[in-house]
């Protein structure tokens, strides 16, 4: 709608000048134009409707394009693999989904004009043409001069228009990363530096804003001196054309509009400029579209599986780096594991690796000896549900967020979920209970734990994995939660990231993870005969290791030796 209204508006323009200086002959010689006066103000009507015509259709257009292509970038980062989408930080995908997609989202419209303002000047140079020969030709030589003031501009604009989004995106990112830390700031007194930091960028985002105005001014100032000038020559022209009886007073007037209509072609500068950004826009939002998703299978699990997991040949690499190895090691259906070790060794890794929010490089995962990435995205998710250290609850009430998944729990699943996860008691205090909007509810970091928490319990299936999930959490509701999850939660294998040795103490099993290779499996109280396990806790833990005195010290000389436990050996792979 955009172009049709665009190309009758330019047709209108070309011909307007025509009519209208063939009714100041007619007038001149006769006094009486007849219709033709008539289709001279119909013309100018309908110049001006479709003008407002086109206007009305950009904005529409470009609203429906916007949102088009911010649903298309959104979908990307959703279906996307979890670690490339993590490796954008949140300023960044910010930029894209907001002024990016806004830029992009006007393309289509600023194309169909631009191809309308192009449509007049050709069709003005045609009419011209047709009212005098010469003029036309005179109009005609300046043209070349105004085509390369375009070229030029477009070929600078791009590499300008891409580095000034590029910093936009990094004072975004930056600024994020300040607020997320601002207590942190505010606390270290640091608060000039962190400013510093943030607007840092800001001296370069100038300089490529003022380089890239400078370009824009510049064609448009070599387009407005050529614009008069090729105006100026034609008038000149067709003045000669008229003194030598070649050309009507009419004529004149045509051929005086029709060269302002041709060199006008330099007006498209500015369309140029919101294409050109548009399309570097355009690119940013399609590395969103175009991430690597997470495909799925054909296949479903057995069903009243226990939910046995097992890890075969399974390997992670990083930047080149391997940062998980773990091979023939099983999981029983039905039991807790917990997996425990320092800082990096590869918990949260392997914890991911484990419900299949990544891929591993090598290898396979397998839940009641069905390969993960053989399920169906129902089968997978209805089965294996998630509980995070900082949990995303969206929008909408209290019981909505708990509500929300694959499964559909019903309210008083909502609510015995909320029991289990030491939630309830806090929830019915709020003003409207499981019915507050989440906005209006002021909920402390441990409290928000304990929603995520809630969430995972109603949706759990026959694997719960818990990846640092009741760090905010004090030890007491740690261990009511703990029980509760044995008693009140759909019962299932649960594989728990684990900080705190009650936790692996009250484990079936516990995955001993040391610089990404399982160092060994079993017991905690078997485990814990080894130095090396016990200092992944700290010297605090006690040395019957059930953490029962986890502020006190290790008695001298307990667990000195090194445990006899269950080191999973590579089984050969099934055909």
């Amino acid at each position: 709608m955009v172009l049709l209204c665009s190309v009758a508006a330019a047709g209108a323009a070309v011909a307007q000048p025509l009519v209208l200086g063939h009714t100041l002959d007619l007038l001149l010689r006769y006094g009486d134009a007849g219709w033709w006066l008539a289709l001279s103000a119909g013309l100018l009507l309908g110049e001006v409707l479709l003008d407002s015509a086109t206007s009305l259709c950009t904005g529409r257009c470009t609203a429906t394009w916007t949102a088009a292509v911010r649903l298309r970038a959104l979908r990307g980062l959703l279906r996307a693999v979890p670690d490339q989408a993590r490796a954008l930080p949140p300023g960044d995908v910010g930029t894209r989904l907001t002024l990016n997609a806004a830029d992009a989202g006007g393309a289509p419209a600023a194309r169909a004009a631009l191809a309308a303002s192009l449509i007049t000047p050709l069709g003005a140079l045609g009419a011209l043409a047709f009212v005098d020969l010469w003029v036309a030709a005179c109009v005609l030589a300046g043209l070349p001069a105004l085509a390369l003031v375009l070229r030029s501009f477009a070929r600078d604009t791009g590499a300008t228009v891409a580095a000034y989004q590029r910093t936009q995106s990094l004072i975004a990112s930056r600024l994020l990363e300040a607020l997320e830390g601002a207590a942190t700031v505010g606390a270290a007194g640091t608060v000039d530096r962190e400013r510093a930091r943030v607007l840092a960028p800001l001296a370069e985002l100038a300089e490529r804003g003022r380089h890239m105005w400078a370009l824009h001014g510049r064609a448009l100032a070599r387009s407005g001196v050529l614009v008069p000038l090729l105006t100026l020559a034609a008038t000149a022209v067709g003045g000669l054309r008229l003194a030598a009886g070649e050309l009507s007073v009419g004529g004149l007037l045509a051929a005086g509009r029709y060269a302002q209509l041709t060199a006008g072609v330099g007006a498209a500068a500015s369309l140029l400029g919101a294409i050109v950004r548009a399309r570097e826009a355009r690119h940013r939002t399609r590395e969103l579209e175009g991430m690597k998703p997470l495909t799925y299978g054909t296949r479903r699990l057995p069903p009243d599986g226990p939910g046995e997991v097992e890890l075969r040949g399974v390997r992670v690499v990083r930047d080149g780096r391997q940062v998980l190895r773990a091979d023939g090691v099983r999981v029983p259906g039905g039991s807790t594991v917990a997996v425990v070790g320092r800082g990096g060794a590869g918990k949260s890794v392997l914890a991911a690796v484990a419900g299949r929010l990544v891929d591993p490089d090598e290898g396979h995962v397998l839940l009641d000896g069905v390969r993960l990435d053989r399920l169906t995205r129902d089968a997978l998710r209805t089965e294996v549900a998630y509980a995070f250290e900082r949990p995303v609850l969206g929008e909408g009430t209290v019981a909505e967020a708990v509500a929300g998944g694959a499964r559909q729990p019903s309210r008083e699943q909502v609510r015995e979920a909320a029991r289990a996860a030491g939630a309830d008691g806090f929830v019915r205090r709020l003003p409207h209970g499981y019915d507050t909007p989440l906005a209006q509810a002021p909920l402390s970091g441990g409290e928000h734990q304990r929603l995520g928490l809630a969430r995972a319990f109603a949706h759990a299936g026959r694997l719960l994995v818990m990846d640092d999930a009741t760090s905010s959490l004090d030890t007491a509701t740690e261990h009511e939660v703990n029980l509760a999850l044995r008693r009140s939660v759909r019962p299932g294998t649960r594989l728990v990231v684990a900080h705190r040795p009650s936790v692996a103490d009250r484990a079936d099993l516990v995955l001993w993870l040391e610089e990404g290779e399982v160092r060994a499996v079993g017991t905690h109280r078997d485990l814990w005969r080894a130095a090396g396990y016990r200092a992944v806790f700290g010297a605090g833990a006690d040395a019957d290791g059930t953490g029962a005195a986890a502020d006190g010290p290790v008695p001298p000389g307990a667990g000195e030796a090194e445990p006899s436990v269950r080191r999973q050996e590579p089984e050969e792979a099934h055909p």
